[in-house]
């Protein structure tokens, strides 16, 4: 493996002020322009295995990658109890740059993960108690006339910050959760035809209470659900972890371990994680099995294929490897796509994960 090269400055990103984080380049070679949102694939010919016989010009560097996201691990663990495959899920979603819906009963520890994220990236943290009030403008902001000055002000929500907890999202109207959709996408949102960017990295964490049993619920619509690049269930802890939580209460460490510039820097050099043809045809053809599943109502989005793509290239990066297997795709899928199934009305309350689990098991990789 090639050594690492220290950190070097990145152009920094257009946010709200004080915001804007000055990345280093986890890379092999000399620093290039600012990569796209859209990574670049390394083809590979019909007959290649799925690993590149040689490393991509300007590889990234996945043994740093792999560090920082051991270091990741270590800064969440400080203050809660997480098993290891469902901690490996936030990681990939941090390094992916995508958001987390969380779904459990209350009292799991799901504000415990969000807040243990923003103190681990030194990053600026909000929360909002979602409720059938809730207004848009409680969390995007507002124009105010100021009468002294005879001048409206924009006066920011608490979307702008890098980590923002909502919780209980599904307690909130569909207008206020419609509020959230530019600003998850797009990063910025737009207030009176005016546009305003936000901070990078931004990550929503959002929570929503299982919907069975609980009235003044608005289930999530398919477009908010398609911009969550995973859902996950923290569940109950074992014996020996709750025991452990009876005797000694974790609180939130504020010692930061890492910056928000070394997570923009992480995330871009995730994104050159190569990719071989014949992978891409396998997730394509998993994206297509779940769309004609006897099950299924809708199917994953290609939304969902660019999501589980950038998450198994984070998994790859952590795994040490350059390059993404069948097996990244196959261990993430369900967090990924099972919660953007839209299922028949009569399928049981589990045919989300079923059609996932088909549509892997239908389409081997080859």
């Amino acid at each position: 493996m090639a050594p690492y090269v220290a950190p070097v400055p990145a152009v920094p990103v257009h946010g709200a002020p004080g915001l804007a984080p000055e990345a280093p380049v986890y890379a092999t070679h000399e620093p290039a322009p600012a990569p796209t949102h859209a990574a670049p694939t390394h083809a590979a010919p019909p007959s290649a295995a799925h690993a590149p016989h040689a490393p991509a010009t300007g590889a990234p560097n996945v043994g740093a990658i792999a560090a920082f996201g051991e270091t990741l691990r270590q800064g969440i663990r400080r203050s809660m109890q997480i098993s290891s495959d469902r901690l490996e899920i936030v990681v990939c979603s941090l390094l992916a740059g995508g958001h987390l819906l969380l779904e459990d009963q209350p009292g799991v520890g799901k504000t415990q993960l969000a807040r243990s994220i923003a103190s681990t990236i030194d990053g600026r943290f909000a929360r909002v108690q979602a409720t059938v009030d809730l207004l848009p403008t409680d969390i995007l902001g507002a124009t105010v006339w100021h009468a002294a000055t005879g001048t409206f002000e924009f006066h920011p929500g608490p979307v702008f910050t890098n980590v923002l907890l909502v919780d209980e999202l599904n307690r909130a109207t569909p207008k206020t959760q419609s509020g959230l959709l530019e600003a998850m996408q797009e990063l910025q949102v737009t207030v009176d035809g005016q546009t305003h960017l936000l901070a990078q990295p931004f990550i929503v964490v959002a929570t929503q209470n299982p919907t069975a049993g609980y009235d003044g619920t608005y289930p999530l619509p398919p477009a908010q659900l398609d911009r969550f690049i995973a859902r996950l269930s923290l569940g109950y802890p074992t014996p020996a972890q709750e025991a452990a939580l009876l005797r000694e209460r974790p609180e939130i460490d504020d010692q930061p371990l890492v910056s928000l510039g070394d997570l923009v820097a992480a995330q871009a050099a995730t994104r050159q994680v190569a990719t071989t043809e014949p992978l891409l045809q396998y997730v394509v053809s998993v994206l297509g099995a779940t769309r004609h599943h006897p099950l299924t109502e809708t199917g994953a989005s290609p939304r969902a294929g660019l999501q589980l793509l950038s998450a198994a290239r984070a998994r790859a990066a952590l795994q040490g490897r350059d390059y993404v297997l069948p097996d990244d795709i196959q261990a993430l899928a369900p967090a990924v796509l099972a919660h953007r199934i839209q299922p028949v009305p009569a399928a049981p309350a589990d045919a989300q994960l079923t059609v996932v689990a088909d549509a892997l098991a239908q389409m081997p990789a080859r």
